[in-house]
This record gives structure tokens, sequence and C-alpha cells, in this order.
């Protein structure tokens, strides 16, 4: 895998920044930090020139990138009327939300920056070369005679990206430390399988070292199960009537699959509501779309593309975060303590941002 290495050096630095954080006994934004890992990740792989970094730790960039993420995705998880009824749409005031094409304007502004100067550089050529990224590679078919691929394609194509693969990484790994730090005794748990199996003189989680990890893999599956990115999946059109468990669902009809009461159904999982990391131990579960009762990236062949690189991530900051550090809340807060609540978009978020000290 020849990204593998860029996933390392995007770990390190996490690591580096949360060292810096615990030296000056200042306390980590959890879901910021690894917002800016997973912006920078999807950045140098885009936009590999020198490192191509979108933000970094230490400035406003990525709480303000990640703000406008959580705009969009906040509206776009709004109630619309003319999605109920489509007459409505030529409705100017109810079909278009100025808000959401307001915050997708400002993020197109920051694509299409980056692109003209793509354009204006010697990095870009009509020629394939080894060192392509992706980004050359989208600009080179957009020359091509008959391509039907065009500059705004390609913008809209990298915000379906930054914000499928930003927001979603940042929010889940931050759920996983709020319910690690929730439970200590299941923080204690993945602390001492981390140490085992890798050793104490050891600071950073390989990927060959997650299979060896059970505990580590369990929690994040877990994480998904009580707090999937999306609370519904992507919505999907069915093109012929389709008869299931005696209803007539007709050509044409939305499907929404609301993935959230799937994975809290009391009818498939016992004691839903309890983070139970263990229930995965003894159960060959993955994400991957062939168990319905977990189809946190959805299923078939409109899987989550994302799926693989999510879930390595997840496994390798969550567990370098706790195998080298101790957390704790500030202002004397004890675990028992912690709000848990959420708040919803298409993601969903906590309502309060998790400040932990390392």
């Amino acid at each position: 895998d020849g990204s593998q290495s860029l996933r390392h050096e995007k770990v390190v630095e996490l690591l580096d920044y949360v060292k810096g954080c615990c030296k000056g006994g200042e306390a980590v934004d959890v879901g910021e930090a690894a917002f800016t890992t997973s912006l920078n990740l999807l950045s140098n792989t885009f936009f590999s020139f020198d490192s191509f970094d979108l933000a970094s730790y230490s400035s406003a960039t990525s709480g303000e990138f990640k703000e406008l993420v959580w705009r969009i995705m906040e509206e776009i998880g709004k109630p619309n009327l003319s999605d109920c009824f489509p007459l409505l749409r030529f409705v100017g005031a109810l079909s278009v939300n100025r808000q959401l094409l307001g915050y997708g304007n400002k993020l197109n502004e920051v694509f299409a920056e980056i692109i003209k100067k793509r354009l204006s550089s010697n990095r870009f050529s009509d020629s394939a070369s080894e060192d392509d990224d992706v980004l050359n590679t989208l600009l080179r078919l957009m020359k091509e005679d008959d391509s039907e691929l065009g500059l705004d394609d390609i913008k809209h194509l990298l915000m379906d990206f930054f914000t499928a693969g930003t927001d979603t990484t940042s929010s889940t790994l931050e759920w996983a430390m709020t319910e690690l730090i929730h439970n200590p005794k299941k923080m204690a748990k993945a602390q001492a399988e981390l140490e085992c199996v890798l050793g104490k003189d050891t600071i950073l989680v390989q990927e060959s070292d997650i299979s060896k990890l059970p505990y580590l893999q369990a929690i994040v599956k877990e994480t998904l199960r009580m707090h999937p990115p999306t609370v519904f999946l992507l919505p999907r059109k069915i093109d012929t009537d389709v008869q299931l468990y005696g209803y007539v669902v007709p050509k044409n009809a939305q499907i929404f699959v609301n993935v959230l009461a799937i994975g809290r159904d009391p009818e498939t999982w016992e004691n839903p509501d309890v983070f139970l990391p263990e229930r995965f131990l003894d159960h060959e579960i993955d994400m991957k779309g062939q168990y319905f009762e977990l189809i946190p990236f959805g299923a078939g062949r409109r899987i989550c593309p994302g799926l693989i690189l999510a879930t390595r991530m997840l496994n390798l900051m969550l567990g370098t975060l706790i195998l080298n550090f101790n957390w704790k809340l500030g202002d004397g807060l004890s675990p028992e303590d912690l709000d848990m609540s959420d708040k919803f978009g298409i993601t969903i978020q906590k309502a309060i941002p998790l400040r932990v000290i390392p």
C-alpha cells in the first residue's frame, strides 16, 4: 500500500501535537485534532506537492474548516418540505437552502484557488507521470477532447470527498474517546491489550498490529454501532416496484436506511444503550456489508469507498492516543460527569466537544 507511509506520518504528527499539549498541561480538543489529521491526510493524497496540508494543529484554519464542513452537514440534515412535496421545489424560498449554498460556495472557493494555482504551476502536465496525485489526474481527464468532466465537477467531487472523509472520521474518534473516558474499565482493558501486544516501549500502533488487537477493533465497532457517522445512509431510489415483507415499495421511491436505529435495536442487540465492546469478541461481525445489523458504511456495490481508510485511521489514531497517554477531564470532573449528548446533522456529533487533558 503506497499510502501507508503517509498515514503513518499523519499519526506521528497527531502524537507530537498531543505530546506538546501534555507538556504544557493543555486540554486537547479531540474532535478538532482528529479532524486536522484527517483533513491533512486527504489534502496530501489529493494535492500531494510539498506535503500539502490544508491546516495545522497550531492554527485556526482547521477549526474554521471543520466549522464550515459541520455547517454544510447540519444544513443538509435539516428537513426540506420540497423533499416531501415536489411541487414546492419551484418555490424559491423552499427549494433552495440559501445558507447551504453560502457554505458550499465558501468551500468551493477554497478548492477553486487550489486548482487555479495548480493549473498555473509547473506541477501540472498534460502527460501522466509517476508522481501524479489525484488532482493532476482529474485535471488531465478534464482537458481531454471528448471529456465530459468539467471544472465544477472536479470542485464538487472534492467537496464530497473532503466533507465525507473528514467530519465522519473525526466525530467517530471523538465518540470512541468519549466512551472510553466515560468507562474507565474499558479504557484500562484497551491499554492493557496494547501494552501486552506491542510492549511498553512502543509508542505507535502500526497497521500490521491492528489484526493482533481484537479489543481495539471491538471498540471501534461498538462506537460505530452506538454512534454511526450518520443517522441515515445515503438515500437510494429504486427503479422498479419491490415487494418486501408484505409491503410494496413503489418504483422511484426514495429509500432511507436508519442506521442509528439498527444499531440501537433491542431485538438485535442485548443492552443496546450500553457501551460493551466485548459483544464483538465472541462474534465475527465485520462492517463490509455482510452483516446487516452493523452497516455504518452501507452495503452492496455502493458501500462507502472510504471504509478501509476510515477503519485503518480510526484504529491507528485511537490506539496511539490511548497507548501513550492517561486522559483526564478538566475542572475536577469525574467520568460520570461527562456530557454524552449529541447534535444532529447529516453526521452525529457531540453536542459539547470533548476536551481532555493527556
